[in-house]
């Protein structure tokens, strides 16, 4: 069905309803996996910096080869491929207290990111051909709220239930798994296969022009990988929280993004995309150096967890480098680029958290002075943006490119 035929649809049938219903699942089993991770690795298979760095780094190896989406969507439609990899995500979330050792977290672990991580390599590949241009940062804004509601209604149960009901790890992995695979099942029997306005290249595709996108990408997923293998861990092996004390920081850092997450949508409509990440990359700066006091001064339980909340609220704005690529690309790269854009964010993300996970057993301050400096490169990147990005002007630089050229 056409996306113009699909306007004839009820509007919970339409591709935008088929991407908050994605949205909304997703969530479910990652963020059950994501709260009770720390702390059921360090309590029922005894990690150091050493193993959980080991960990995340198997954990995106599969978003180091998210190109293979593009071999994959020869065969399969890309919004099946996406339901079929939410699918595993929640089975194999839904096992993963079954296997409390190293060697098993490994293999549950890389399951479920194939599975994380072909959906959202799809999920933005829609996005992008989907949505409007005008239309799409705030639609952006609005499906990462919902993700963020959800969230929510995760964490408060986990924060409400788990000592209240004495849950186990087993009951929470494997209910929510199980929620989120019969979520995907249900889209998979209820939506129509949707036709894009223009068909996908399906090659991997390299293009000159897209250099700043892939370059700012690439320092992304960096110094991205930091805040999410570390930041947590931190709270747990340096302020001794326990999994619901996490957990409700995570419930906290979810009510603020939830209530601010259709206004970012609208400062990168109104502000650009330029300015927006500008503001990203400062905020990131200041907040990773932060960090690094935390270590070095000795800064409390309170000041860690502000930075906290700030740092996710900051990462909120790179839905900025999405709207900025929509409106330089051509419109048949948008999905194998999606998936060379998944994978050059990755590169980084399959050495760092091991390396970085020897180095926070000698420094953990020198890791998030690491991620200042990597926070500050981008900025630099993100400087190059032009203010009214488009094909033909992808860069400040590209004009100027011409005019030499010419």
């Amino acid at each position: 069905m056409t996306l113009e035929a699909s306007a004839d649809l009820p509007m919970w049938r339409r591709p935008v309803a088929l991407l908050f219903a994605t949205a909304m699942a997703m969530p479910i089993a990652f963020y059950a996996w994501y709260a009770l991770l720390n702390n059921f690795v360090i309590e029922a298979a005894g990690f150091d910096g050493r193993d959980i760095g080991l960990l995340h780094t198997v954990r995106e190896i599969p978003g180091f080869l998210a190109i293979g989406v593009i071999a994959v969507i020869i065969f399969v439609r890309e919004q099946v491929l996406g339901l079929i990899s939410l699918v595993l995500l929640g089975v194999a979330t839904a096992f993963t207290a079954w296997f409390p050792s190293l060697n098993g977290l490994l293999m549950l672990t890389f399951l479920s990111s194939i599975g994380f991580h072909y959906y959202e390599t799809v999920n933005q590949s829609l996005q992008l051909q989907w949505l409007p241009k005008d239309k799409a940062p705030q639609v952006m804004g609005w499906l990462m709220g919902v993700g963020s509601a959800i969230t929510l209604v995760v964490f408060v149960l986990i924060v409400l239930m788990w000592d209240t009901l004495n849950l186990s790890y087993n009951v929470v992995f494997m209910t929510a798994g199980l929620v989120t695979a019969g979520m995907a099942l249900l889209c998979l029997v209820l939506y129509p296969q949707f036709e894009s306005p223009t068909p996908q290249i399906k090659k991997m595709v390299l293009r000159k022009r897209y250099w700043l996108y892939y370059a700012l990408q690439f320092m992304s997923g960096a110094r991205r990988q930091i805040f999410m293998v570390f930041a947590g861990f931190m709270m747990v092996e340096k302020f001794g929280f326990e999994v619901h004390e996490l957990t409700s920081l995570y419930l906290i850092n979810l009510v603020i993004n939830m209530i601010i997450a259709p206004f970012l949508g609208k400062a990168v409509s109104h502000f650009g995309e330029r300015r927006t990440l500008i503001w990203e990359y400062v905020g990131l700066v200041v907040v990773f150096l932060a960090y690094n006091g935390v270590y070095w001064f000795g800064w409390g339980v309170v000041i860690a967890s502000v930075l906290y909340v700030v740092d996710h609220i900051l990462f909120g704005l790179a839905l900025a480098l999405k709207t900025y690529f929509q409106k330089i690309a051509d419109p048949q790269d948008i999905a194998p680029t999606a998936a060379v854009a998944f994978t050059i964010n990755h590169i980084a993300a399959v050495f760092l958290p091991v390396g970085l996970g020897l180095l926070w057993i000698i420094s953990p301050a020198a890791v998030f002075g690491l991620a200042a400096l990597m926070a500050c490169i981008s900025l630099g990147l993100a400087t190059l943006v032009p203010r009214h990005p488009e094909k033909g002007n992808e860069t400040r630089l590209s004009r100027y490119a011409a005019k030499t050229t010419g």
